[in-house]
């Protein structure tokens, strides 16, 4: 069995179609995730969120309907 360093492995994945990549890094966050990772956010990242949220909270009518998010995402560019 030959067995690669990651920059060597890095150097090859470079080479892939970005949506390969994406799914290779897909697979690698659910088989850490399946091995009972956990990710910790920051302090930041958490006051981050709890600004967004009681914004959120404030102002509902804000909001965007996630199916308008998904066909904006999916729309051609």
């Amino acid at each position: 069995m030959h067995v690669m360093d990651a920059t060597t492995i890095l150097r090859e994945v470079r080479t892939w179609p970005v949506e390969e990549r994406l799914r290779l890094v897909e697979a690698l966050w659910d088989e850490m995730v399946d091995e009972g990772f956990e990710f910790e956010l920051t302090e930041a990242q958490k006051a981050e969120l709890d600004r967004r949220i009681a914004e959120a909270d404030a102002h509902p009518e804000r909001a965007i309907p996630w199916e308008e998010v998904q066909a904006y995402l999916k729309r051609p560019r």
